[in-house]
């Protein structure tokens, strides 16, 4: 699903316009776009294949390629080798260090895939999955990790934790029958709200200090405050009607990657 790396895109290249304090040319442009969703088409396609059993079960999941007989177990290992195989090619063209990080990148990435099985936790693993993301994008202009990285790296941790554990409320009462840990299961609804709450507030921190240590402008700080807007909304969403989880999960998040994007450019054309 071409979607999913539309939370990781948009962070990749926020980190690689202040790491080139703007334009940083078409080869990186391709080479992210193509790092980037070679390794979501690799963590997506081991989820897949880890969980077939999980999602045969679940009620919705089990119309999934994966498991409803439209792709088999050899085709979907295929696919996540192949996607790792780009990944680590693409990794050796942009630069040394960006090579010697790709191989524990993909064992972050694989690893959350089985953590829901034994700790509660994997919320928090898929939010440093796609919090690498900053730092891969300085990696690849400036071939080091830089101090407003990981604090930009940090605030995409915990806004990707915060709404997955808005999404995974879906399957409470499924993970509570099969014994899957999540937050939800173990800890029930108003405290995964409120923890997610916490884990999005976090999120505006870290991403406030980003701007600041970056050395960016107005429009950067105007970003910030526009996420937590965005963010509010989406507690908002999820509080008032579960069945809404969808629309915040992937609308609301979606849109909020790209408006920090687009106005971190903007602060660097006006800088």
């Amino acid at each position: 699903m071409f979607e999913h790396s539309i939370f990781s895109l948009p962070f990749i290249f926020i980190a690689m316009v202040v790491a080139a304090d703007g334009w940083f040319g078409f080869t990186l442009l391709l080479l992210g776009v193509g790092a980037a969703v070679s390794a979501r088409n690799f963590a997506m396609g081991l989820n897949r294949y880890a969980d077939r059993d999980i999602d045969g079960q679940n009620p919705r999941t089990k119309d999934r390629p994966s498991v409803d007989g439209r792709l088999d177990s050899t085709t979907i290992l295929l696919f996540v080798v192949v996607n790792a195989i780009v990944f680590v090619a693409i990794a050796y063209i942009i630069n040394t260090l960006a090579f010697w990080l790709s191989i524990p990148i993909l064992f972050v990435l694989g690893s959350y895939s089985y953590f829901k099985r034994f700790s509660s936790l994997a919320h928090v693993i898929l939010g440093f999955s796609l919090g690498l993301a900053p730092i891969a994008g300085v990696v690849a202009v400036s071939a080091e990790i830089t101090p407003w990285s990981v604090l930009l790296s940090l605030g995409v941790i915990f806004w990707v934790a915060g709404f997955d554990l808005l999404y995974s409320l879906q399957d409470i009462e499924f993970d509570i029958q099969n014994k899957l840990h999540s937050i939800p299961s173990e800890y029930g609804a108003p405290a995964t709200l409120f923890i997610s709450l916490i884990f999005h507030a976090l999120s505006i921190i870290f991403w406030t200090m980003f701007v600041w240590v970056a050395g960016l402008g107005s429009l950067a700080f105007l970003a910030v405050i526009l996420s937590a807007v965005m963010l509010s909304y989406e507690h908002h969403l999820v509080r008032k009607d579960f069945t809404k989880i969808d629309r915040a999960f992937f609308t609301v998040n979606g849109y909020l990657g790209i408006m920090f994007f687009i106005f971190i450019v903007l602060d660097r054309l006006a800088a």
